[in-house]
């Protein structure tokens, strides 16, 4: 094990321990294929699955593996492409069995911080969908909330601007600037401490970096 791995199956496993009295349900997976396998475990047979923009998810292929089970309702959100039916798509988001999520940040003791430019991951998130899975790479882990919301406005955000090819500050220097911008992908701020109800989320943390 190098020193890497070692030091995030250490606090890999802290962090499990700390999200579960946050009434997360919580795993830590030293590997992408292993976090593959237990993101399938969760989600029962015959519900609805979906996800937000997440391209940790996409990376490790789980759209297509889930797909592949056949037992399961697959909302692909990457599949719309009129304004009409994202839209829709966003909607149903709201009363799908399980939504998937990955994190612009988490801190050390377990809360989850991401930023939205349209608030339907952060809404979902917060509300409607009966499960929300994390996966979440060691990479994107923080030490408190300040340095999660530094990371979050200043890495994940400029890297998805570019990613989205939006016309922001950070787009053109890389830096967050702070703006108004018509295009801001920064307009909804959103810290997960709790969960409301035990064991609604659960959350994957992946010893390897993944994601922005």
């Amino acid at each position: 094990m190098t020193p890497t791995e070692l030091r995030n199956e250490r606090l890999g496993q802290k962090m499990v321990k700390l999200m579960e009295r946050r009434h997360f349900e919580a795993f830590y997976c030293a590997t992408a294929e292993e976090a593959k396998r237990k993101v399938n475990e969760l989600i029962v047979d015959g519900s609805s699955v979906t996800w937000g923009g997440t391209m940790t998810v996409r990376d490790l292929g789980i759209p297509e593996m889930l797909k592949q089970r056949g037992t399961l309702q697959v909302w692909d959100r990457d599949l719309v492409t009129t304004p009409e039916e994202k839209e829709e798509m966003y909607q149903r988001a709201f009363r799908a069995d399980y939504y998937l999520s990955s994190a612009n940040a988490v801190t050390e003791d377990g809360v989850i911080v991401n930023i939205d430019g349209n608030g339907n991951r952060v809404a979902a998130i917060t509300w409607g969908p009966k499960h929300v899975i994390f996966v979440i790479g060691m990479n994107k882990v923080a030490q408190d909330a300040e340095a999660a919301l530094k990371r979050a406005r200043s890495t994940a955000s400029p890297i998805n601007a570019a990613r989205f090819d939006i016309q922001t500050p950070c787009q053109l220097d890389g830096q967050c600037h702070n703006c108004n911008s018509p295009q801001s992908i920064c307009n909804f701020i959103h810290f997960l401490r709790n969960s409301s109800k035990p064991d609604r989320i659960k959350v994957v943390l992946v010893g390897e970096s993944l994601g922005y």
